[in-house]
């Protein structure tokens, strides 16, 4: 059973909207942008696009970036040179909605908990994947955790294949 986000959450006075990605979210960005382009573009929101780095992770990005550039980088512009983010956000500036990428390392849930703290968002959107009959009684440990303990409503965006 799918649910429009547009009618399942309330954008009045929405301000901030964080978007948790992440780099298995390259397949979830159709989705993602229809779920946040439904709830931002309505209220004029900031789209926060909240990319979490495992540590291993934001070190080999990292390195690569100086080995082709040299120079130093910070966390939030790594995100912004993303692939996922910079095609999230080019889709949605398309559409008149402005975008900031943030960035954090640990894990997936707990950064995006964080950073939905940091920026005092009104609503936070994670995608997951379609599970099998068991699998649906839990949904992933990213999304659980969000959903769990985020300052916020969650809005859980499944995959549409």
């Amino acid at each position: 059973m799918s649910t429009d986000v547009s009618e399942s959450t309330d954008a009045t006075g929405l301000e901030t909207v964080l978007v948790g990605v992440g780099g298995r979210d390259d397949d979830r960005v159709d989705t993602l942008v229809d779920a946040v382009r439904d709830v931002a573009a309505p209220s004029d929101a900031t789209v926060v696009i909240a990319h979490v780095f495992d540590t291993d992770s934001y070190r080999d990005a990292v390195e690569r970036l100086l080995d082709t550039e040299g120079g130093e980088i910070g966390p939030d512009e790594l995100a912004a040179r993303m692939s996922v983010t910079r095609e999230i956000s080019d889709r949605l500036e398309a559409d008149s909605i402005d975008c900031v990428p943030r960035a954090t390392t640990g894990t997936s849930g707990n950064g995006i908990v964080s950073l939905a703290e940091d920026v005092d968002a009104d609503l936070v959107i994670v995608g997951g994947r379609q599970r099998s009959p068991t699998g649906k009684a839990i949904f992933g440990s990213t999304a659980q955790e969000v959903m769990l303990n985020a300052p916020c409503p969650v809005t859980f965006v499944r995959d549409r294949g």
